[in-house]
């Protein structure tokens, strides 16, 4: 649908961009010498820069028996590295002013710094993020340290309704796939990691042809190029074919699970494998979805769970694209002899939205939401730099924040209802649900 409205939005977020072009734009791409995939916004307007490396070594890329070795990596880059400790590292970037960051997640694992442009704070906090990713030493003592800490922390989150609800929801839905291992790993296969597992991990999958590094802010081209440079110059060389992740299977049933739990709520999943991040289909499910259950009071989820029956105080749905099939999730949390209930509004709606797709006046609130809302997803270095790390280590085209307002402005109701109908499918969906639940209650679809 394309109302004068809509259009007339679409029109002054676009202008308000063009005038703030330079903030955003142009994305500048190549690669290094040694083939790391290089992505940089140069923008003077602060004297800030951020910086970051990443690799395909999140935890899909894990193995049963090793599962939390990815997790583990990535959090000791920062607890030693280049004949360096974890207090000489944390003391040396505070004396620059800079800050350390990371990144974790299913595909990614990695590391960044937010320093000051000047030549001498910027040039040592690089040195130290690139001894980070090249050179971590994962001392032993330091890694028993972190062993201990965690378990600890996952055996107090295993007693939790959301925690037991999330895992157990995983499970079902990547019953086979890395996907379904916890991030952090288990608590057996934690207690058994050693030094070379990690040092092992980091020489497979920290590589500089498959490292993306993303810059945004006060740099030249010729700089960020120096930069880029320094970062992968040391990282190990790739002996092998990339590690790739293995195609999601379909779920060949609906299936449904309930965990009795002393809590207050009930914690509520549905959802069933989503879509991979360069899906086509990508724009028409998420507009889509933001009618479903991701545009808050507007959803139709909320609509119906919370506005009308007061089943349930936050009630949502989400696509969550991957490298391969990420998760597609509706969750909410409601009282115990409100379960069932909760569940038949929930499912209900989410097969009407398949056989109806989204009305005009739906679809309409979605687009002008998301128009009116996408300034503020770019509104500083910070979040900018987020999204060229996400446009670099996904691919996506390099006028993906440029395209944005349009592939959101260009989405149709039948588009959203096809793609839906492709996507979700009610008879292939798991249904999780942990806390006061009576065990007669049926859960199946």
């Amino acid at each position: 649908m394309n109302s004068k409205p809509l259009q007339l939005v679409a029109t002054l977020v676009l202008l308000a961009l063009a005038q703030a072009a330079h903030a955003i734009l142009p994305i500048q791409h190549w690669e290094t010498k040694r083939g790391a995939r290089v992505y940089f916004v140069e923008n003077h307007d602060l004297p800030m820069l951020d910086v970051s490396v990443d690799f395909p070594a999140g935890a899909g890329f894990d193995t049963r028996e090793k599962s939390g070795a990815a997790n583990m990596t990535a959090n000791m880059l920062r607890l030693g590295a280049g004949g360096m400790d974890e207090d000489r590292i944390a003391r040396e970037l505070a004396d620059v002013g800079a800050q350390l960051g990371g990144r974790f997640d299913g595909d990614r694992g990695g590391a960044g710094v937010r320093t000051l442009s000047s030549a001498s704070e910027r040039a040592r906090a690089l040195e130290i993020l690139a001894r980070m990713v090249a050179q971590p030493e994962f001392p032993a003592p330091v890694l028993e340290r972190e062993k201990v800490r965690l378990i600890a922390m996952l055996k107090e989150a295993d007693t939790k309704p959301d925690t037991i609800a999330a895992r157990t929801f995983s499970r079902m839905v990547y019953p086979t796939h890395p996907y379904g291992l916890r991030s952090a790993g288990e608590v057996d296969t934690i207690s058994k990691l050693s030094r070379d597992d990690l040092a092992a991990f980091h020489r497979s999958h920290y590589n500089a042809e498959r490292a993306v590094v993303a810059l945004m802010g006060d740099v030249t081209r010729e700089e960020a190029a120096g930069i880029a440079e320094a970062l992968t110059a040391g990282l190990p060389a790739a002996a092998g074919p990339a590690a790739q992740l293995p195609p999601v299977p379909q779920l060949p049933k609906s299936e449904a699970r309930w965990i009795i739990h002393p809590s207050t709520q009930s914690h509520i999943m549905v959802g069933a494998p989503g879509i991979r991040r360069d899906d086509p289909d990508y724009f028409a499910l998420f507009v889509g979805n933001h009618v479903l259950g991701g545009g808050g009071f507007q959803s139709r989820i909320t609509e119906e769970v919370r506005q009308k029956r007061g089943l349930a105080y936050s009630a949502y749905s989400y696509f969550s694209p991957m490298l391969r099939e990420g998760p597609f999730v509706v969750g909410m949390q409601t009282k115990g002899e409100q379960a069932r209930e909760a569940l038949d509004v929930v499912n209900k709606t989410i097969n009407d939205f398949l056989t109806q797709g989204p009305t005009a006046k739906e679809l309409a609130a979605a687009k002008k939401n998301i128009i009116g809302g996408f300034p503020l997803r770019i509104d500083s270095n910070r979040k900018i730099h987020e999204y060229l790390a996400v446009i670099g280590f996904y691919r996506l085209p390099l006028t993906y924040l440029d395209d944005f307002i349009r592939n959101v402005d260009r989405v149709t109701a039948e588009q959203v209802k096809s793609a839906f109908q492709r996507r979700i499918h009610p008879d292939r969906m798991v249904t999780v649900v942990v806390g006061p639940t009576d065990r007669s209650a049926k859960l199946d679809r």
